[in-house]
């Protein structure tokens, strides 16, 4: 269990960072007020996209929805609320949206340097695309 409220001195977080190899880390926090260029960074959070790495995102406070493509290509919505943690595989087409709140505070968290390269669907072609399908047809 994370403790959303301190995060900064949370020995489970710091054990997962350390386990995970996330050596990189920042905090976005997504609301009309707090984040420049609001309208258009919701817009393209909503796009569906894929990363080449890992996307990993700590729910610091507030409330959103992340939505994956499962293996028949349908949507799963995924709630997340504050102390909520999700890994999504690099290759997964996903999007993200906030709820009737308006309003998340999120870490970001990185293996290495942060790239923040999103790839517009169709992006299948990427190495990352083809494993992550490798990956689905295994667990079928």
């Amino acid at each position: 269990q994370l403790d959303a409220d301190n995060y900064e001195t949370d020995p489970c977080l710091k054990e997962i960072r350390r386990a995970e190899n996330y050596s990189w880390m920042d905090i976005i926090t997504i609301h009309k007020d707090k984040l420049p260029n609001y309208e258009e960074k919701i817009k393209t959070f909503y796009e569906e996209h894929l990363h080449l790495d890992d996307e990993i995102r700590y729910v610091l406070d507030g409330s959103g929805y992340f939505d994956v493509r499962d293996k028949d290509d349908k949507w799963i919505r995924i709630s997340m609320e504050k102390g909520d943690m999700i890994t999504l595989p690099a290759g997964i087409y996903h999007r993200f949206t906030l709820d009737e709140n308006n309003y998340v505070k999120a870490m970001r968290l990185f293996v290495g340097e942060p790239v923040w390269t999103a790839y517009n669907r169709p992006a299948d072609d990427f190495p990352a695309r083809k494993q992550y399908m490798k990956f689905l047809a295994e667990e079928a």
